[in-house]
Formats: C-alpha cells, sequence, structure tokens
C-alpha cells in the first residue's frame, strides 16, 4: 500500500495534479506517518505554492533533507532567521549544510538578504565549487560585484570537479554499489533521491545504509518531488530562482547522471499505472529579483532654466537573469565568434539571421520527467542518434581506464560513454565561459565589453531570449535607447513569453515617448502574468509617461507588494514620490531599494538628485560618488556629480569631472550645458561661449542653451546680443517656468549683475 500510494503521488506531480497529490500523501502519511513521508508531503504543498504548510509539517523534524525543505519554505516567506537555523543549527556548528551545493546556495541568499555579503559570497562559491553548472550561484556573485573572471568558475578545475562526479558513479563493479554510490553523492553534493527503508529492502534486499536524507517516498527541493530510485537511474536536483514558464535544468546543476540497470528484487513501480519509473526534477525556490539599474533619463535641458534639476528616472540590470544552457545535449563547440560584430545603427539586429529559438528562461517548469525504462540490456552507443564535437579550448579529461571508457550513462535520456559525457560537459563550460565573462562584465557596467563578449555566442545562443535581453540593458546602460528598443524587440519575438527585462523595456520606451507602444506592452505583459512585478513596473511607465504620478505610483507599489525584494520597483516609487514634491516617502523608498541591492546606484543616485533640489549639497556629494564609485562610466552620474561639487564652490574639481562625463558620452548634452554654466560661474566668458557653440549642434532646439548665452552676453554688456539670444530661446517654445524666467532676464537686461544679486 504504501509502495502504490507513493508512485501515485509522484505520477500526479508529474501531471501537474497538485490537489491530488496532496490529498494521496495525506492518506499516505496517515497510514505510514514518517518524516520521510512528511518530506513528500511538503513537497506537495511548496509545488503548489503552499509554503505556509510545509512549514508547519516540517517544523522540528531533524533530518537534513526536511531541514532543507523547512528552510526552503522559510525562506519564501521571509522567515530568513528561522530559515538560517535549520541550515546551520545552533546545536551543530560544525554541521554539514544539508542538500550540498544547493543548500549552500540557499544559504548564501540567506545571508545576501541579512546584510553579510562577505558570507554570502563565501557560500556562493562554495555552491559553485561542490556543484560548477549552478549558474544561479555564479548570477547572484556577480549582482555583488565579487565574480572573479568567468574562467575561475568555469575553466579546468570546474571539468574536473564534473569529471570527478562522473567517475565515482562508475568505480563500482556491482549494480547494487553503483545505486549506492550515487546516493552517497547525492546526499553530500546534491538533493538525496529518498526511499524508505521498508521500500530499499523490497529492491536491495535488507543491504541499507543510513545515508542522511535517503527516506521514503521522495526527496523535494523547493516543492518539487523526485521519485524513489527503483530501477537504478538517480536524479541530479538543482535549485534555481523559478518562474512559471520554462525549464532550465542547466542554469544551475548537471543533468541527471543515470545508469540503464535492473537491480534485483522486485519493483515497487511496477504497482502503480505507469510501466516505467519517472524521476521528477524540480525547482520553486523563489530568489529575489533582482535589481535592475540603468543610466537615469537623459533631462531635457530646457526643464529648468538656470537651476539643475534631475533625471526622470533609471533602473538596473537584472541581476535575474538566468542563463539557459541545456546540459543534455553536446552540439555547442567552443566560443563560436560572431563575425557580425559590426554593425551601423538599427541594422545591427536586423542583418542577424533571428531564428526561433525559444531558450527556456527565468526558472524552471513544474518538473522534469525523464522516462529511463528497465531494461536489463544496455544500449549501445551505435543505436542512439547522437552527435558530440569536442571545443578545442576546453578542458577534455580522458576516462582512466577502458571500464571507466565503455561505463555508459543515461544523461538526459540518451545513453552516453563516460567520455561523451566529459566532452559534453566541457562544451558546457566552454558556453558558460562566453555567457559568465559577459554577464560579471555588464553588472560592472563595462557594456561595451559586455557587447563585444556577447558577440562571440554562437548566432543560436545570441539569438536568444535572455541573450538578447542581457544586450538590450547594455545598449539601455550606453543611454542608447533605440539599439535597446531593438534588442527588447526581437528578444520579445523569440520568448513573447519571457517578462525578463521588459521592466527595463518599459523604461526605454518611456524615454523614447513611445506612448503606443509602451501602452500596449504592458497590457500584454498584464494579461501574459499579473503576479509579475515586471508586469506593473510597465503599467506604471505607462501613466508616468501620461503624468499621471498618482496611478503610476499605485502600479509601482503593486509591484512591490508582489516582490518586495524587487529593487527597481521601489526606486520607481521613490521617482514618483519625487515628482509628486513628496521627498519624505521618495527618500524612504530608495533607502529600500537599497536594503534589498547595496549595489543599486540609481537609489543612490535618486537619493542624490534629492538632496540636491533640497540644497544639502554635502549629502548630494556623498550619494553621487557612492553611485558613481558603483558606477563609473555613467556621464549622467558624473555630471550631476559635478553640479554638487560645483554648488560646494569646488569649482575646478567640478570641471574635471564634467570633463570625463563628455568625453564617456559625446552624445549627452548635459555635462556640455554644465560645463559651460561653471566657466560662466568662474568668469571664463570665451570658453563658456565655445563649448555653447559647439552644443548648438548637438542640441539645436533647446532653449536653455541661447538662454544661458543670454546671460553671458549680458555679463559682458553686450546687451544687443543678450537680447537676440533671450528671444531666441523665446521663439523655441519653452515651457512656462522657463519662459517665466527669460521674461524676467529681459527685463532685468540693463541692470547691472551687481545690483540684480542684492535683490
Amino acid at each position: 500500500m504504501e509502495g502504490i500510494l507513493t508512485d501515485c503521488v509522484h505520477k500526479s506531480l508529474r501531471h501537474f495534479m497538485h490537489n491530488n497529490a496532496i490529498f494521496l500523501c495525506e492518506r499516505l502519511c496517515a497510514e505510514f506517518p514518517s518524516e520521510a513521508n512528511l518530506q513528500l508531503l511538503a513537497g506537495c504543498y511548496l509545488q503548489s505554492n503552499q509554503a505556509y504548510s510545509a512549514y508547519h509539517i516540517l517544523k522540528g523534524t531533524q533530518m537534513a533533507q526536511s531541514r532543507y525543505l523547512f528552510a526552503v519554505s522559510c525562506y519564501q516567506m521571509g522567515l530568513l532567521r528561522e530559515a538560517e537555523a535549520a541550515l546551520c543549527p545552533a546545536n551543530e556548528p560544525s554541521a554539514e549544510v544539508p542538500n550540498g551545493a544547493a543548500g549552500h546556495y540557499l544559504l548564501g541568499l540567506i545571508y545576501r538578504y541579512t546584510d553579510r555579503m562577505r558570507s554570502a559570497v563565501h557560500h556562493f562559491k562554495q555552491a559553485l565549487s561542490m556543484d560548477p553548472l549552478m549558474w544561479s550561484a555564479y548570477d547572484e556573485l556577480c549582482i555583488l560585484g565579487f565574480a572573479e573572471e568567468a574562467t575561475a568558475f568555469f575553466g579546468e578545475a570546474a571539468a574536473q570537479q564534473i569529471q570527478k562526479q562522473y567517475l565515482n558513479d562508475s568505480a563500482s563493479p556491482s549494480l547494487q554499489t553503483l545505486a549506492e554510490d550515487r546516493n552517497v553523492v547525492s546526499s553530500k553534493q546534491f538533493v538525496s533521491e529518498d526511499m524508505s527503508p521498508r521500500h530499499l529492502k523490497h529492491v536491495q534486499g535488507n543491504n541499507l545504509k543510513d545515508i542522511p536524507g535517503n527516506h521514503n517516498g521522495a526527496s523535494v527541493i523547493g516543492g518539487a518531488a523526485i521519485q524513489p530510485v527503483n530501477s537504478g537511474p538517480s536524479n541530479l536536483s538543482f535549485y534555481n530562482t523559478p518562474s512559471p514558464i520554462a525549464a532550465q535544468l542547466s542554469s544551475v546543476a548537471p543533468p541527471p547522471l543515470c545508469r540503464n540497470i535492473q537491480p534485483n528484487g522486485p519493483n515497487i513501480s511496477t504497482l502503480g499505472a505507469d510501466s516505467s519509473p519517472k524521476s521528477t526534477v524540480n525547482s520553486t525556490i523563489q530568489a529575489p529579483r533582482r535589481k535592475f539599474v540603468d543610466e537615469g533619463k537623459l533631462r531635457k535641458i530646457s526643464g529648468r532654466l538656470f537651476s539643475d534639476s534631475g533625471l526622470r528616472r533609471s533602473t538596473r540590470l537584472s541581476s535575474d537573469a538566468s542563463v539557459n544552457v541545456n546540459a543534455s545535449t553536446t552540439g555547442v563547440s567552443g566560443n563560436g565568434n560572431n563575425n557580425s560584430s559590426k554593425y551601423l545603427g538599427s541594422s545591427k539586429f536586423s542583418s542577424m539571421a533571428f531564428r526561433n529559438t525559444t531558450i527556456r528562461k527565468g526558472t524552471s517548469w513544474p518538473n522534469e520527467n525523464i522516462d529511463e525504462g528497465t531494461r536489463n540490456d544496455v544500449l549501445d552507443d551505435s543505436r542512439l542518434n547522437i552527435s558530440s564535437t569536442t571545443a578545442g579550448s576546453s578542458p577534455v579529461i580522458e576516462a582512466k581506464s577502458c571500464e571507466q571508457e565503455g561505463s555508459n550513462f543515461i544523461v538526459g535520456g540518451q545513453v552516453l560513454s563516460l567520455s561523451k559525457v566529459i566532452t559534453g560537459a566541457s562544451e558546457v563550460l566552454s558556453l558558460l565561459r562566453v555567457l559568465g565573462e559577459g554577464y560579471r562584465l555588464a553588472c560592472l557596467y563595462r557594456c561595451q565589453d559586455a557587447l563585444e563578449t556577447y558577440m562571440k555566442l554562437p548566432h543560436k545562443h545570441y539569438n536568444t531570449g535572455w541573450v538578447l535581453s542581457q544586450v538590450g540593458k547594455a545598449h539601455f546602460e550606453l543611454v542608447d535607447y533605440l539599439e535597446a528598443d531593438q534588442a527588447f524587440r526581437h528578444a520579445r519575438q523569440i520568448t513573447p513569453y519571457s517578462l525578463e527585462g521588459m521592466d527595463i523595456y518599459s523604461t526605454v520606451l518611456y524615454h523614447l515617448k513611445e506612448d503606443m507602444k509602451l501602452s500596449y506592452l504592458a497590457q500584454e505583459l498584464i494579461s501574459t502574468d499579473r503576479l509579475a512585478p515586471q508586469s506593473w513596473c510597465a503599467m506604471g511607465n505607462c501613466y508616468s509617461l501620461q503624468k499621471d504620478h498618482e496611478t503610476a505610483l499605485k502600479n509601482f507599489q503593486r509591484a512591490v507588494q508582489l516582490n518586495p525584494r524587487f529593487a527597481y520597483a521601489h526606486t520607481l516609487c521613490g521617482h514618483e514620490h519625487v515628482a509628486l514634491e513628496d521627498f519624505e516617502n521618495g527618500i524612504k523608498c530608495y533607502q529600500s531599494a537599497l536594503s534589498v541591492d547595496s549595489r543599486h546606484y540609481n537609489a543612490w543616485y535618486g537619493l542624490g538628485m534629492v538632496y540636491l533640489r533640497q540644497e544639502k549639497f554635502e549629502f548630494s556629494e556623498h550619494h553621487f560618488r557612492v553611485a558613481f564609485q558603483i558606477n563609473p562610466r555613467s556621464s549622467v552620474i558624473m555630471s550631476y556629480l559635478g553640479t554638487a561639487l560645483h554648488a560646494l564652490k569646488r569649482s575646478e574639481e567640478a570641471l574635471k569631472i564634467m570633463e570625463r562625463a563628455i568625453l564617456a558620452d559625446k552624445k549627452n548634452p548635459v555635462p556640455m550645458y554644465h560645463k559651460a554654466n561653471i566657466l560662466m560661474s568662474l568668469e571664463r566668458f570665451d570658453e563658456a561661449l565655445e563649448v555653447l557653440e559647439e552644443l548648438k549642434e548637438y542640441a539645436p532646439r533647446e532653449s536653455s542653451v541661447y538662454a544661458l548665452m543670454g546671460r553671458i552676453y549680458k555679463r559682458r554688456n553686450i546687451h544687443q546680443k543678450a537680447m537676440l539670444h533671450y528671444g531666441m530661446a523665446l521663439d523655441l517654445k519653452p515651457s512656462a517656468t522657463d519662459a517665466a524666467a527669460i521674461k524676467a532676464a529681459i527685463e532685468k537686461l540693463h541692470v547691472p549683475d551687481e545690483i540684480e544679486d542684492n535683490l
């Protein structure tokens, strides 16, 4: 009865019948009360997004697997202290973290959100050392700014670690020992594949080892039930940031390594409806989405006539982003150079052969079924249609013996020899090196270098939703909104179901003032997923573009409510509060964003703008400088840092910063305008006029440029030219505030500057 109920629970989970699985599992626990069966029940609740139920079921349990699942439920509920205590019991300070790499990754997330960055980095690196294919850990390192070059994580040492895992499977001569060795490896590095003692006796006789985490029913990670190992094959569990859309086995862990073995003894799974056992791997842990950053809006210079006002908004790169690499295939070779690396204007993306490649993005399906079968014969490689290429630059580690060379593994539903498995792992690592290096450079805001790195990818990987979203973010950071629009648009065509980077895309359309496109995008995202913060950020940007700041604020607050760890939503709330002149609440929102992500430079920038408008120049300079340290290539941040320095009477230092800002982005007219303003204050009128004459070429219809030239001519007592430029500024139809300031300057045209300053 126990075996039948267990098998039925797994079948229900495989078919996404969560209510049926919960009902049957409750019957199982009632008839056969054990902690292992409670794990299976908790996994059913986790998979149906009921973390609170799993929390109460597993509270007080002691097994390693139970503690891990309890920590998962605590993390999803925001109970980080309890999650940490479950993974690192106070009475066992030297105890190993349960579930190996996945446990270290979860512990790293807990440390990150409790502001213990050094410990978080340690555990993320530990997770990568145990499982080199755990992309999510590398993703977090990049977001925190502590990632080393991708070669350090996806190089030869990683290949040796993968080889070690595979050789551990092939070291034992007997079938039973092979299965037991697999469980030992899983108990140390991956989520164990649990069976009850009674079940194991049926499968392997009375030869039962006391392996922590191996219990009845199924091992569950993040709500995914893993079916008991009945026929020898075992699954490699993984941990990843969830999304209801697609599976990405290779984004975090290697594919399942399975033996095509028939163990001695009866097969419990034959008692159920399925004729062949299936293993289900799933992850539902919702790692926070992180952190999208941007360059900040390029404010039109005519916003205020003789004052410095801030950018509209800024975003942050998503850090969330997980890359999808199918580790079970071996068709990717080397770093695949893209020969079309140089394009002009909008033809950059249209000139590439965009294929209908639907890369799976974000997180995993609720489960991934692997039909393994229980045949006594071992399939020969010649019976499989498998293509394998060797990456020339990747380390390929050969098997140590002919016996190991001839060993077969079921990997991703295919039977592969050990040499092919190692070759495939090397090719996956080669691909991850390119993707990882590009993502690392993007998180360091070396966006041009990141774009060049992404161009080295083969077309089939470049033309995927995740990569194109990263390319769009990089162009956005470079204030190249047209190219960003192109990249995001192609990403939408390839993966219309993915919301990765769509919050940033909505801000791109905001800057381009594409109100129709923005409205259409917002409605599409809401219809796709009403519970995603990206959808409500797009809707908020749509209302903000229409100057309906109160409604925009409500939409951004809805995004915060859906995901309190979404730093960009907090920042957008701050922008709307500032637009409504509610500086106090704006400061609180920016601080909330920084509590989620201390490297979210947009929040530092937003605080600097608030203090600049409040004329608290010391505070403003401090916050702009911190933002500049995080993103030292932003011309917008540099220009406003220079403005704060100029307000503090540090004009020479401000001029140097403005020069750097101009060199960083010659298309940005803001630092040139501020430079001219500083030169005028230093009474270097000729130099200021030269800068303004050059600026007229970039922004011929900016009224503030002509108004500033009028001020300079007035200071030089050339009233005729001053009147001419004031008139030209009015002809360009500035805002009402600017027009009033220009008219007031005309009325005081013949008033000496000394008298005007005293008025």
